[in-house]
């Protein structure tokens, strides 16, 4: 009876959980610093680790905008997103340049966000997820606490 009890409570949070990103718990402050100083430091787990090294490898030119990292740093963050990058089975594609936004992942999860949505000048763009996720930074990205009313409904 336990077991079942258990088994059931777990499954009733299962969807609160697949809203929660958290940053993992050895996230380097160099990552935080760097890719944080410019837009929210993405859970590296929305990205595969080739796509990751990718965006690494295109910081020169990240978006339009010089974002190298070099030395130490630049290592640093390199191992951490390869160690916790998202599987590429799961999330597809990100695009040339890999951009979260273009992931079977990202699409399914934003599937019912109207168009109109996306050109609200709270949003801006689909990569600004704090636009709409009041927890972002804090990795909660749950559509039941959005920062714009009305976006699911």
């Amino acid at each position: 009876m336990k077991t079942a009890i258990l088994a059931l409570l777990l499954g009733l949070s299962l969807p609160a959980l697949a809203d929660r990103m958290p940053l993992p718990a050895d996230t380097p402050a160099s990552y935080k610093a760097e890719c944080g100083s410019c837009h929210l430091a993405f859970p590296p787990a929305l990205l595969s680790a080739g796509d990751w090294q990718r965006t690494l490898a295109g910081l020169k030119s990240h978006f339009g905008t010089d974002a190298s990292v070099e030395g130490r740093n630049s290592q640093e963050i390199a191992a951490f997103l390869r160690r916790h990058a998202g599987d590429a089975g799961r999330l597809g594609s990100a695009g040339d340049p890999p951009r979260i936004t273009q992931t079977a992942r990202f699409s399914h999860k934003h599937r019912e966000v109207p168009a109109r949505f996306w050109s609200d000048p709270r949003v801006k763009t689909a990569a600004n997820c704090e636009g709409c996720h009041r927890g972002a930074a804090e990795g909660r990205y749950s559509e039941h606490d959005l920062a714009i009313p009305g976006l699911h409904g």
